[in-house]
């Protein structure tokens, strides 16, 4: 599976669009047998370690969005394989304009049939981390038509602070949504075709739809931090947990350098 690690050839004007929006979406980073030989083991292991069993007429409107397993690459030698490619992690460095990138972690986000909307918010506000040279790859392991819930962003909303407090629910939802309206933001989305990437930035407002279509939507997330980050104190709980899960043993101010956050790609 070449495409795992041959570089992706992006042009200055991506990058310069990427700075300007907070998001892109790039067409056929990786190839169908990739996809394919990968998704079968991650969406299996989404399955398998999955503990939500609640009916989804039971569930919140967080649980309702997804079934999601953390740090699969940990469980599976061929999942981290897949995690650390080395032409997405490149895509990102050079993305975020950076020399180099180091993983924060892995998110497999499984959307069930009928399941609901993912609400509208900003990936930093879990992350203890001390600038916004972060970002996230969107990677669906099938096509993602309108139906299934396909990934949306608000373009340029990067730099907005209102939002940046609210997690996940419908209150975020709600308050996100009126306040990018309120302002003009453009809400960009539409279908993933098969092999189809995206990446946005930790502080982007995204959300996502319902999945009224009787497939699952199996996407998995690589979540990159600029290779040199460093940890700054936690802001709230949820700033605590993903610190002692994601960065264990890492010191505030220090570079998060540990275990759990290797390097993936440095520019020579």
């Amino acid at each position: 599976m070449t495409d795992l690690d041959t570089p992706f050839r992006l042009t200055s004007a991506q990058v310069a669009q990427f700075r300007r929006d907070g998001f892109i979406k790039l067409k056929e980073v990786l190839s169908p047998e990739t996809l394919a030989h990968y998704g079968r083991e991650i969406t299996r292991l989404t399955i398998d370690l999955n503990t939500e069993q609640r009916p989804m007429a039971e569930r919140s409107t967080y649980d309702k969005a997804f079934l999601q397993v953390m740090n699969l690459w940990e469980k599976s030698p061929l999942v981290g394989r897949f995690v650390m490619g080395q032409r997405l992690a490149r895509l990102a460095a050079e993305l975020l304009e950076v020399p180099g990138v180091r993983l924060y972690h892995d998110q497999s986000l499984y959307k069930e049939p009928g399941g609901g909307i993912t609400p509208a918010h900003a990936d930093q506000y879990y992350w203890p981390l001390a600038t916004d040279r972060t970002i996230t790859a969107w990677i669906p392991l099938q096509a993602v038509p309108e139906d299934m819930g396909p990934l949306g962003f608000y373009a340029r909303s990067q730099s907005v602070s209102f939002g940046r407090d609210l997690g996940i629910s419908d209150e975020s939802e709600a308050r996100i949504t009126e306040n990018m309206a309120r302002h003009g933001f453009e809400f960009v989305s539409g279908a993933f075709d098969l092999g189809e990437v995206s990446f946005h930035l930790g502080w982007t407002f995204h959300k996502a739809g319902a999945n009224v279509s009787t497939q699952p939507r199996s996407v998995m997330t690589i979540i990159y931090m600029d290779a040199d980050m460093r940890l700054v104190p936690a802001l709230n709980a949820v700033q605590v947990n993903d610190r002692d899960q994601w960065c264990p043993g890492a010191r505030e101010g220090e570079v998060i350098d540990t275990r759990k956050n290797p390097v993936i790609w440095r520019g020579a």
